[in-house]
């Protein structure tokens, strides 16, 4: 069994396709974070790969914004599975359960937690030493303290304490479990590419946090360090302090520097190998000693700002005959049944069909995705709920409706359309005649007062006056009028030839005198200053952090960013863009 995780920070990540995507990676289960994707903007596309079933939580607050996804090869169907971590999502049979003691949550608390699209949990069994057994992965995208937004920073805590609630509730009930994803906390200062430029590391409540939830690191790490050779006893508990689940990345590799799976890209600190490591494997300490056999990180495969991680363990799946109710290809927009075309000639029951428009998707949905959101095919009790609500949705502005009318009678047959109408035959035919006859001497007569006004012989008016000479001649026939021009035609073509026209010179002349005028009036960016270090050109940068600097723009080294000690990386030469120049 092989697991991996991969913040890919938006699901258009796989542009190549996600089949081929997901396929590259060779993993029976592959969790992604950050999809950001909401359900009304969940394609077929991305929700059913031929050889997966899918499973995903959205946010319900914002669009474009976290959200997570868990791919199961058909020889991975787990048997259970579950959106979030408080259990309020889920209202189907399949769930995981075992929620734990969420005694110190309130209810908005708990609702909060889980609205934001940050957890799905399948549950698998596996046979272990020729015993079934479960196994349940557990994929997370832990919230990010935004330094500017103090509640944030209890927010992330708060979902560290329900993750461990329910992964130990879990692990109690007698399943293994697996917690992988971004957790958003680099552990140890060998998780850091830089951990002296930050105050108080260990202080941090999040690695504080961690400390309590895995299984004693510092002292595994020392004994590693001491004997290499030994094997870790993972699964004593000679301490209460000890948590219940092991950093497998560090199971394997207690020592190894530089191991980063987040980098910057804004200042191109992937080059310069300059990160942090936040994105982990976690397992249970029997599940991590007895059958994980490998775990390692993917730094060579882009994409993201992150890069995945995978775990390989020697226990082999045994899949379900059927995936759980939460797979994405039970959702009513993609379930539909393929319909007979006769269906769509049925006529509808108004009444039935307003009645069926008032009817409310289930509340973990929000209003604006009612749209998306409902069966187009219609299988069960949304049929046809789709179609109605486009033809009944109002006309945008700046556009009419179009009205049509309706009739009670049956349609003629098509030959009908082809008879000549019965009324009228002679008027039908003679009133052309007329009417050109008509229009031959109203020209005539306007051609007569014309001329007689006409006394110039300007160039330009000869242009103008040349439709004037024409002779509207009627050719016979009862529905055409034809006009033939004279030899005015010939004048007014040799005045055109005679009007002079911009030469090519002229006009880069015109467009050179332009251009001066407007760097004179527009002055672009400053010229880029050279750092001391490299005496390479600089990048200009804008502040955008909110204070009194907002706004302002300054100039920096254009080479990555990379440790103090890298020649390679940027230098701390910095400049503040003079307005006055």
């Amino acid at each position: 069994m092989k697991v991996v995780t991969w913040n890919i920070n938006g699901i258009r990540t796989f542009r190549g396709g996600i089949k081929k995507a997901l396929d590259s990676l060779d993993a029976d289960v592959i969790c992604v974070q950050e999809t950001k994707v909401t359900r009304d903007l969940l394609n077929e596309r991305t929700a059913i790969v031929d050889g997966y079933n899918s499973y995903f939580s959205f946010s319900r607050g914002r669009s474009g914004y976290s959200g997570v996804a868990t791919y199961c090869k058909d020889s991975a169907t787990p048997f259970a599975a579950e959106e979030g971590l408080t259990g309020l999502l889920t209202n189907h049979e399949g769930a995981v359960g075992c929620y734990g003691d969420q005694a110190e949550f309130c209810s908005e608390e708990l609702q909060l937690l889980d609205n934001e699209g940050r957890a799905v949990i399948t549950q698998h069994r596996i046979m272990c030493q020729e015993k079934e057994q479960s196994v349940a992965v557990i994929n997370v995208y832990c919230p990010r303290a935004d330094p500017e937004k103090p509640e944030r920073k209890q927010f992330k805590l708060q979902f560290y304490k329900l993750l461990q609630c329910r992964a130990e509730a879990v692990l109690k009930d007698g399943s293994h479990v697996i917690v992988l994803g971004d957790v958003n906390t680099s552990h140890r200062p060998i998780d850091h590419c830089d951990p002296s430029d930050i105050d108080d590391f260990d202080g941090n409540p999040g690695r504080k946090w961690l400390n309590g939830f895995l299984h004693g690191v510092r002292q595994e790490v020392e004994r590693h360090e001491e004997e290499p050779d030994e094997e870790s006893e993972v699964t004593s508990s000679d301490s209460s302090r000890r948590g219940k689940f092991v950093d497998t990345f560090r199971y394997f590799h207690p020592t190894r520097t530089n191991a980063f799976t987040c980098w910057s890209t804004l200042t191109g600190a992937r080059q310069t190998n300059y990160g942090t490591r936040i994105d982990y494997i976690f397992a249970d300490c029997q599940l991590a000693k007895e059958q994980f056999v490998a775990a390692d990180i993917m730094p060579e495969v882009e994409g993201s700002d992150h890069c995945p991680v995978w775990g390989q363990l020697r226990c082999s799946l045994l899949p379900s005959s059927k995936p759980p109710p939460l797979c994405t290809r039970y959702l009513p927009e993609f379930a539909g049944k393929q319909q007979k075309l006769s269906r769509f000639f049925v006529k509808v029951d108004q009444k039935s069909s307003q009645s069926d428009q008032r009817d409310a998707l289930p509340g973990s949905q929000e209003e604006e995705e009612l749209r998306e959101n409902l069966n187009p095919f219609g299988a069960g009790n949304i049929s046809s709920k789709k179609r109605l609500i486009t033809s009944d949705s109002v006309v945008p502005k700046g556009k009419k409706a179009k009205t049509v009318k309706t009739s009670s009678k049956p349609q003629g047959s098509l030959l009908s359309f082809f008879k000549p109408k019965p009324t009228n035959v002679a008027h039908s035919t003679e009133a052309p005649v007329r009417q050109c006859e008509k229009t031959l001497d109203e020209v005539t007569s306007s051609q007569k007062s014309q001329k007689s006004s006409s006394t110039t012989n300007d160039v330009s008016l000869i242009s103008s006056s040349a439709p004037e000479e024409t002779e509207p001649v009627f050719d016979g026939s009862p529905q055409l009028c034809i006009s033939t021009t004279t030899e005015e035609n010939d004048r007014q073509m040799k005045a055109e030839r005679l009007t002079p026209q911009p030469t090519v010179a002229h006009s880069a002349a015109k467009k050179g005198a332009s251009l001066v005028f407007w760097k004179s009036v527009l002055h672009g960016p400053p010229p880029p200053p050279s750092c001391k270090v490299h005496g390479e050109p600089c990048v200009l940068r804008t502040v955008k952090k909110e204070g009194p600097n907002m706004g302002k723009q300054f100039f920096v080294c254009a080479r990555p960013q990379g440790h103090a000690s890298n020649p390679d990386a940027r230098c701390n030469f910095f400049a503040w863009v003079d307005k006055g120049k």
